[in-house]
Order: structure tokens, then C-alpha cells, then sequence
């Protein structure tokens, strides 16, 4: 009962928050998960590059370290990049992200947590907060994901910009090789919600590969192609995220 009080509180909180335009959605974003491991140090670089139409080659690169202090708090910092096409590649903002995890909802298998996040922006980018509602549901080899995010410039007058993110794979060779389906897309604004708006959805496939000096790297591949005003500056979108995680 307390978990789901907690979630419905923490959507009113990013519906009712007083948004400039993000980057199109899933450039350079990973789907969460709601659990962490403590002592789990994470090394992680993601790449997204949009292909075709007036925004071929457009891409945004972000490195993150992030660090599990306990099974329910982790904390991270990022450096976020972007490229335009034949443009040399900037540094747009810094930022230090938190995870709290709420716990398991048992009737349904759903753990939750929330994610909070300070961006600092550079080139001209506003400074922003962020948070996320994650949702992830584990059934034997099956893993499902959900964020809801809200994010705010720091900027009077602006409102919150609402997006999601969600996964849903399986494991096909152990726990090493995961495919299944992602998608990410915008939502509109709480001062107007949902219309056409930017999705992409497509497939993806993970892999992990163990002992590699004292952790494991792991690789995620997709392409996802684009739908709704996203179709109106590009095909789709290629995704690669390269992570080296170690348990300490």
C-alpha cells in the first residue's frame, strides 16, 4: 500500500510541476531499472545517432560513472555531448544524477524507484531538474521497464516536459544474451499534453561478456525507427551503450 501512495504522490509531482525542447528522445538515454546492487561501480557510454532525413548524423554521446552505496541509493555523474552533422563535437552540459529504490510491489512483481537529476548546461543550454518514476517488472527471463520522466528548465515561465521510456526483453542464451523491443517518445507539456509528438521504437539486442579484468562489460545495439513529428527530420535512430561494471 505505502509503494503505491509513493507512486501515485510522485505522479500528481511531475504532472503538476510549472519545459524548452529536449533532444529527441532516446539520444544518448538508457531505459533504468528499479533495483541496485551495492557496491556495483558502472563506467557507461551511450551513443545515439539519428539516420536519414534533415538530421542525418546528428548525434549525442554521453559518459557516466555511477556508483550503488547501498541496495536502495545510488548516485552518478554525466557529461552529455552532441555532435551536428559535419559539426565538431560540444560538450553541453554536466550533471549528477540520484536512484532511490521504494521497493517491490508484490501482488504484481514491480519494483519501483525514483531517479532525481541536476543538469548544469553549457553553450547556451539551461541549467534543468529531472526526475523519473521507474518501473520494472522480472518474471524468470523476462524483464519489462518503464520510466515516466518530468523535466523543468530552470527558467521562469517554463513548463514541465513529460516523456517516457520503455524496454522489454528476454534472455535467449542465459543471462548474456538478451533481444526484445525499446521505445522512447515525447508526451507534450503540462501546458499541453500528448499530440503528435516524437517516438521511436525498434528492436535491441544486449550482451554481456564476464571476467574481464575484475568486472564485465556490457553492450546494448538497437535501431529504432521513428514515428510521429520525429518522421518529419529523420528515419530513425542507431543506439549503441557500452558499460564496464565492476562489483567492489
Amino acid at each position: 500500500m505505502r509503494a503505491n501512495v509513493i507512486i501515485a504522490a510522485t505522479t500528481l509531482f511531475l504532472l503538476s510541476l510549472p519545459q524548452a525542447a529536449r533532444a529527441d528522445p532516446g539520444v544518448g538515454d538508457p531505459v533504468y531499472g528499479a533495483t541496485l546492487q551495492r557496491g556495483t561501480l558502472e563506467l557507461e557510454s551511450r551513443l545515439g545517432r539519428l539516420t536519414g532525413g534533415a538530421r542525418d548524423a546528428t548525434d549525442g554521446l554521453v559518459l557516466e560513472g555511477e556508483y550503488a552505496f547501498s541496495n536502495r541509493f545510488a548516485a552518478a555523474v554525466l557529461v552529455e555531448t552532441g555532435r551536428e552533422p559535419g559539426g565538431a563535437r560540444h560538450v553541453e552540459a554536466t550533471a549528477i544524477e540520484m536512484i532511490h529504490t521504494l521497493g517491490r510491489i508484490k501482488p504484481l512483481a514491480i519494483d519501483v524507484a525514483l531517479y532525481g537529476e541536476y543538469k548544469h548546461g553549457l553553450r547556451g543550454n539551461d541549467d534543468a531538474l529531472e526526475a523519473k518514476l521507474l518501473i520494472e517488472h522480472r518474471a524468470g527471463p523476462f524483464d519489462a521497464r518503464l520510466n515516466l520522466i518530468g523535466e523543468r528548465p530552470l527558467r521562469n515561465g517554463e513548463p514541465v516536459e513529460l516523456s517516457y521510456a520503455g524496454s522489454a526483453d528476454w534472455a535467449l542464451i542465459g543471462d548474456e544474451v538478451r533481444a526484445g523491443l525499446q521505445a522512447f517518445g515525447d508526451l507534450g507539456t503540462t501546458k499541453r499534453f500528448g499530440g503528435r509528438q516524437d517516438a521511436y521504437v525498434g528492436p535491441v539486442i544486449k550482451a554481456e561478456i564476464e571476467h574481464i579484468g575484475p568486472g564485465e562489460i556490457e553492450i546494448e545495439a538497437g535501431w529504432l525507427r521513428a514515428f510521429g513529428s520525429a518522421r518529419d527530420h529523420t528515419g530513425g535512430q542507431a543506439r549503441l551503450l557500452i558499460s564496464y561494471e565492476i562489483k567492489l
